[in-house]
């Protein structure tokens, strides 16, 4: 779904891949001096567990409106000169595939990093996207979610980079990216 420099797409894995490219092409402008790029990928372990693999499972719909919501929420803290990108897969992905992509432009890079920042904490405590981890044993488990961190409620923003450790330990991993 493109409208007025946004970008939101669910990528099913069984027929496409995310590429970090298109987000930083979409989100390119000659007016723009800052451009960040956010790409998660399927990592090798988790809270001392050798993954496999992940996937992710999603209600497509509500999380299109998630990634809306963010991507307009970023630019009413930064300012209507901004593009923004979001594509997030769904299906499974081994170590190493691309799991999300964000990417925001504007002007100037405080801009960008704000809004990128602001974007992917939004889609990793809100959209509405299951995370089920496999284990080099063949054990797998369905993670808990971030906004369940730490105490039951969302993590303040303000505290993430805290908050997101003690989720790390406390949780078998996150619900979203």
């Amino acid at each position: 779904m493109d409208a007025d420099g946004m970008h939101y797409e669910v990528v099913d894995v069984a027929s496409g891949r995310i590429d970090p490219a298109a987000a930083l092409d979409f989100v390119s402008d000659p007016a723009f001096g800052g451009i960040t790029v956010f790409v998660g990928r399927v990592r090798d372990h988790n809270v001392g567990r050798e993954v496999s693999g992940i996937s992710y499972d999603m209600y497509d719909a509500l999380a299109l409106n998630v990634f809306a919501g963010a991507a307009h929420t970023a630019m009413e803290a930064v300012g209507p000169r901004l593009k923004v990108y979001i594509a997030h897969a769904k299906g499974r992905l081994a170590v190493g595939d691309i799991a999300v992509v964000v990417a925001a432009g504007t002007p100037h890079r405080d801009e960008a990093f704000r809004a990128c920042r602001s974007v992917i904490e939004a889609v990793k405590h809100t959209a509405p996207i299951w995370k089920q981890e496999h284990y080099l044993d063949g054990d797998s488990e369905w993670s808990e979610g971030c906004s369940l961190c730490p105490g039951g409620h969302a993590v303040d923003p303000a505290t993430e980079h805290e908050a997101a450790h003690a989720c790390d330990g406390h949780h078998a991993g996150h619900a979203r990216v």
